[in-house]
């Protein structure tokens, strides 16, 4: 059975529209969802991930860092949000090294960054979002909605005018 697909791609010039597109993914979801964040370091992907936590309605006092040595962060939120930076594992780990695993069966939204670390499947419902690098404030990013939920809710923040889509 094919899953349903979608893309869109959206110039961000500044780490504020970055957020803002967390933001707006976070405020449209009502189901779990797992979104995978590639690009080099510094593209931000965890300025993504605090937007996405903002429009999830967690508490602002949970500051959202990158997980790097704790591997994975939870927040409350109207979801809750598990943020997993797998930056620092090697290649293509086992999964459930890392209790990942675990997470990914609650019903939250579950953020990776840097999933190629894993040997890792896609899921019916993903939103895999690269940022690339394009200029020092410059990134295209390039989304990959996979799954009925997933694809309602790119296609519905893809009618957001004030946002670049490409």
């Amino acid at each position: 059975m094919q899953t349903a697909k979608t893309t869109g791609t959206l110039l961000s010039s500044h780490p504020d529209e970055t957020r803002r597109l967390g933001v707006t993914i976070g405020a449209g979801l009502a189901t779990p969802l797992i979104i995978t964040l590639t690009g080099e370091l510094a593209s931000g992907k965890t300025v993504f991930v605090q937007g996405l936590a903002e429009g999830l309605e967690v508490p602002r006092e949970y500051y959202i860092t990158s997980p790097s040595y704790t591997l994975i962060n939870e927040y409350p939120g109207r979801l809750p949000l598990c943020h997993a930076d797998l930056y620092r594992l090697g290649e293509h780990s086992d999964i459930a090294e890392t209790g990942l695993e675990e997470i990914l069966e609650q019903q939250c939204i579950v953020a990776i960054e840097w999933p190629e670390r894993l040997d890792i499947r896609r899921f019916e419902n993903q939103l895999s979002i690269d940022i690339q690098i394009l200029a020092p404030d410059t990134r295209r990013l390039e989304l990959i909605a996979y799954g009925l939920a997933a694809v309602n809710l790119l296609k519905g923040i893809k009618k957001n005018k004030e946002m670049q889509w490409g």
